[in-house]
């Protein structure tokens, strides 16, 4: 390594040193001070932490609006982030429209999602740094989504937790109507008041919000939402959610009640468990009046209490009935038994996402097999199986998990064998193949009822 590019990382280093101890102290005052108010802010998104922001964005993404890529904007990094901070200090910087694509989601139809040009992330990533030093302290501990060291595997071994070893007997399970495209903004900015009195960051923030939506060539102004796609948009939500039923549930809600009860959260996705009927109802009823004064719509179609646990278990073994289930995290949750005959709560890949990821894995063959060879796109096979491994991993999935290997290595050979009109292998030459280029076999990421994870 160079002298001069080792005295360049070097000072990266010691910049990055700087900006995650200024972050650390916000934090600690934060966690100290639970009513202060942050009023100055703004000032931390300088040049050299707008650099160490750009340098953790991804390189393989897609482009803003206008086109412009991680590479072509990091070929002039200096001036580039030299004349954003000029615009930024004197209000002439305005965030593009995010660009809008479309996802198709399990259901069948399909999600929104909002890509932002390169120089937006990289401002959109220094706001969520510098909230994120401020609200972690304050999230409760029932949200898991988007926040450092938690998870959706730690949501899910709560939910395991709260039915197998506490007195749930009902699950109400809520879905919230387009959240992210109905968020409110006075309503958000409100949320954020709380804690933040800087203006400059709070009007930055306010010009992210409405900067608009870029679709086929028009551009549509946006009066509420945050779009998914960015970087901030996540925590906006995590934000926007804490005031409107995390706070609300633990400090106002929960303490009226008589039993047991455990809300978990990841995003604008979450399930409530019950130990008594009366307060389950009570809690669904309460809470669509409070989400209305947020400018949220709780979807009927997808909202139920359901009657789930040990006792609705053994009723069930006597009587013959099948206790319900329920969808949350991409998993389907129902009433099982382990080897000695007693009640566990079972997990198993939902199947409208089993069906969601075969299709995906299926146009994928079908679209790379003739445009490169079959060593290059093997390897990129492996990382998706391992992916999924990784994700559905859970005790109890395994089953689930085989399936999806078995029918990946049948849609393998079945599109290798139609990269022309001759066949390239028969299944003796394509289990050859497979001995020595193997693909991983399903494996348990995450022991649920051991509590471990290896």
């Amino acid at each position: 390594m160079q002298r001069d590019e080792k005295e360049t990382l070097a000072a990266q280093a010691e910049v990055e040193e700087l900006m995650a101890t200024k972050l650390s102290s916000i934090t600690k005052r934060a966690e100290r001070s639970p009513q202060e108010q942050f009023t100055s802010l703004a000032h931390l998104l300088n040049e050299e932490f707008l650099k160490g922001c750009f340098r953790e964005l991804k390189r393989d993404k897609a482009s803003g609006i206008d086109g412009v890529g991680v590479e072509e904007y990091e070929a002039n990094l200096e001036a580039n982030l030299k004349g954003l901070v000029t615009r930024m200090k004197s209000w002439q910087y305005r965030p593009l429209p995010v660009r809008r694509v479309y996802i198709p989601k399990a259901n069948g139809a399909v999600r929104p999602l909002g890509i932002p040009a390169v120089e937006d992330k990289t401002v959109q990533l220094g706001i969520k740094k510098i909230l994120e030093a401020v609200y972690e302290v304050d999230f409760s501990d029932v949200s898991y989504g988007f926040r450092p060291k938690r998870g959706c595997h730690q949501a899910i071994d709560v939910l395991d937790k709260a039915i197998m070893a506490r007195p749930t007997n009902f699950v109400v399970d809520m879905d919230i109507e387009k959240f992210f495209d109905t968020i409110d903004h006075q309503k958000l900015v409100e949320c954020l008041s709380i804690r933040i009195k800087d203006r400059s960051l709070i009007r930055l923030i306010v010009r992210f919000l409405k900067a608009g939506i870029m679709e086929e060539g028009k551009v549509s102004q946006t009066d509420k939402g945050t779009p998914q796609g960015g970087n901030l948009s996540p925590l906006l939500a995590n934000i926007y959610l804490h005031y409107a039923l995390d706070l609300w549930f633990e400090k106002e809600f929960k303490p009226q009640l008589k039993g047991y009860a455990q809300l978990i959260r990841y995003a604008d996705d979450f399930v409530a468990c019950f130990q008594s009927k009366s307060e389950s109802e009570l809690f669904r009823q309460a809470l669509k009046t409070r989400l209305e004064g947020f400018g949220l719509k709780i979807a009927e179609d997808k909202s139920r209490v359901i009657e789930f646990g040990r006792y609705v278990w053994e009723r069930a073994r006597k009587t013959g009935e099948r206790p319900d289930t329920f969808d949350f995290l991409g998993l389907t949750h129902y009433c099982d038994k382990t080897r000695n005959d007693k009640f566990k709560v079972g997990h198993k890949t939902a199947r409208v996402k089993f069906i969601q990821k075969m299709k995906a894995m299926n146009i994928w063959l079908k679209n790379i097999r003739n445009r490169v060879r079959l060593e290059q796109w093997w390897p990129v096979i492996v990382a998706k199986l391992t992916g999924h491994y990784r994700y559905y991993g859970v005790s109890g999935n395994y089953h689930s998990l085989k399936t999806f290997y078995n029918q990946t290595i049948k849609l393998a050979f079945k599109w290798i064998n139609r990269r022309s009109q001759k066949k390239s292998y028969n299944w003796a030459q394509f289990n050859r193949f497979l001995q020595f280029n193997p693909l991983p076999k399903p494996r348990i990421y995450y022991q649920l009822y051991t509590l471990s994870k290896y």
